[in-house]
């Protein structure tokens, strides 16, 4: 249990600020280590952290280890990434947000992804082969919710079954 607790989060995107958020309402404090000197998150996000009294920020900085003992974790290892110094956090409990990566690799020969790995779709789901559609995590690059992968994914049924009594077979 978290309550009453010091806890750390490591990331500095949207991700990580919205855990470190709702984290504050269990942890006594919450660290927020971030390898950069700005967040990534957006500038409401962020601003709501920087705000907010039960949040730290661990600016230019990097978790290289974790240590403990029988009864849990009691410190991570930080490093600076601008001077190299090296540090000791005691802390309660560790939560990781440092990115997302769609697992969509096997798919790669036959469909458009972008940049990140995501597959590309039109707003009807579709994808660049005929007949096939996505949704969910592979093709959401900006919520990443169950609650908008359901929703896709309910679009992507609907236009698969169109486009299957199109084909009049």
């Amino acid at each position: 249990c978290i309550r009453d607790r010091r806890v750390v989060v490591v990331g500095g995107g949207d991700s990580a600020i919205d855990e470190g958020l709702f984290l504050t309402k269990f942890a006594r404090e919450v660290v927020v280590i971030h390898r950069r000197d700005q967040l990534r998150a957006g500038p409401v996000m962020a601003r709501r952290v920087l705000d907010n009294p039960k949040i730290t920020v661990e600016w230019n900085s990097v978790v290289t280890d974790l240590a403990g003992d029988d009864s849990g974790l009691r410190q991570v290892m930080l490093r600076d990434t601008k001077t190299g110094a090296e540090r000791t956090l005691p802390v309660d409990g560790v939560f990781l947000a440092i990115g997302h990566v769609p697992n969509s690799s096997l798919f790669k020969e036959w469909l458009d992804l972008d940049d990140q790995g995501y597959i590309v779709t039109d707003r009807l789901t579709r994808t660049s082969a005929a007949g096939v559609f996505a949704a969910g995590d592979v093709a959401d690059p900006h919520f990443r919710q169950a609650i908008t992968a359901a929703g896709t994914g309910c679009a992507a049924a609907m236009q698969a079954e169109r486009y299957l009594d199109s084909l009049g077979k």
